[in-house]
């Protein structure tokens, strides 16, 4: 089973839903917020509560009277007393659930964290979306998607192999067949594939055969993995249009297999060095 990939967490997030702490009442965002929309996993964008379930309770914190089937996740709190909640698909920390005090006709509050929460309106169907590139060594390709407007978040992996989960030493030294590949979850109504597509020809060098600049080897060859007909002619179409251009372009289109994600070292590698990256540059192309 492919391991899971989630959106970059700020500090101050990743106190509260990794670590399980608790904003101050009433300074969230969305304490006195009831717009018509749905309400999802800061973590990993999965459907948690809709806004019709949300009630002013006054205790600081936005309260739900009802949860999306099988969205939430309940455990006993480190206190020994409480009822923690979680997300179900990632296991993020929400707030805690309480029972009996009478609030509204279903006698049930779940008291969450703004900060845990992402509020989508009810007219926004676009969803989001994720695409994969192959550049090189994943670092740079990672740190430029991650700051391109409209990118929610860019994850290091592997993609292409025969191995299940491997690790990067298997990519390097056992020949597995994997690439170093960039999983990028895009808001598709700020940001087209592409205009990602376009961005990730303009960040590398397409026409290097053996690697990417200094990394030479087959894990760092130049790959678009498409996971539909239309992202497959999008990446052929602009292939065409670099060629006419004198590009002669080596990079493969080939679909979508298993992403696994690298080990967390790796992850935003160059915001955590507070360096920039030794061969990825934008270049304008097109």
């Amino acid at each position: 089973m492919a391991q899971e990939s989630y959106n970059k967490l700020s500090p101050e997030e990743e106190r509260v839903i990794i670590h399980k702490g608790t904003e101050a009442p009433f300074s969230g965002k969305y304490n006195k917020f009831f717009e018509k929309g749905s309400y999802h996993c800061k973590r990993c964008n999965a459907l948690l509560y809709r806004s019709t379930d949300k009630f002013p309770s006054s205790c600081g914190w936005p309260s739900f009277d009802d949860e999306v089937p099988n969205a939430i996740q309940r455990k006993t709190d480190a206190d020994g007393e409480r009822t923690e909640i979680l997300c179900a698909k990632c296991g993020a920390h929400l707030g805690h659930v309480f029972e009996g005090e009478g609030l509204t006709k279903k006698n049930i509050r779940h008291c969450v964290n703004s900060i845990s929460l992402v509020f989508v309106p009810e007219q926004e169907t676009r969803p989001l979306a994720r695409a994969y590139f192959a550049g090189g060594c994943f670092w740079g390709v990672e740190h430029l998607f991650e700051h391109k407007d409209g990118v929610i978040s860019a994850i290091s992996g592997y993609m292409g192999g025969k191995k299940e989960n491997p690790s990067y030493q298997d990519v390097c030294y056992s020949n597995t067949g994997h690439f170093e590949v960039v999983e990028v979850t895009y808001d598709t109504s700020k940001i087209s594939y592409e205009e990602l597509a376009r961005f990730f020809f303009e960040i590398h060098d397409p026409t290097q055969a053996n690697g990417q600049g200094p990394d030479i080897g087959e894990q760092y060859l130049s790959v678009i993995f498409y996971s539909n007909e239309a992202e497959k002619k999008t990446a052929n179409d602009l292939i065409h249009i670099l060629k006419t251009k004198g590009y002669n372009v080596v990079t493969k289109v080939i679909p979508v297999t298993t992403f696994w994600k690298a080990e967390e070292y790796h992850q935003d590698y160059y915001d955590k060095k507070k360096q920039k990256p030794y061969c990825h540059t934008y270049k304008k192309k097109f």
